[in-house]
C-alpha cells in the first residue's frame, strides 16, 4: 500500500495521540496493557488506514507487542 506520510501522521495524531496524550489510560482502555492498548490503537486506525497490516508498540528498548492482520489462506 502506498500512503502519504503526512496523511498517516495526521490520522495518527487525530485518532491516537490527541486522544491518549495526558490522559489516564484506565479511563479509555480497560486493563491498559501493551497488548490491549495496541488493539485499541488498531481499532481506531483500521477504518482510515485500510492497508494497515502490522502495528508494533515498544514497551522498552528490548520488549514490544505486535499485532498483525491475519493472512487469508
Amino acid at each position: 500500500m502506498v500512503e502519504d506520510f503526512d496523511e498517516i501522521e495526521r490520522i495518527v495524531a487525530e485518532r491516537i495521540v490527541d486522544r491518549l496524550d495526558h490522559q489516564n489510560l484506565n479511563d479509555l482502555v480497560e486493563n491498559p496493557t501493551a497488548e490491549n492498548l495496541l488493539l485499541w490503537i488498531w481499532q481506531h486506525l483500521a477504518n482510515d488506514l485500510p492497508g494497515l497490516d502490522e502495528l508494533v508498540l515498544w514497551e522498552t528498548t528490548t520488549a514490544c507487542a505486535v499485532l498483525r492482520r491475519p493472512v487469508s489462506p
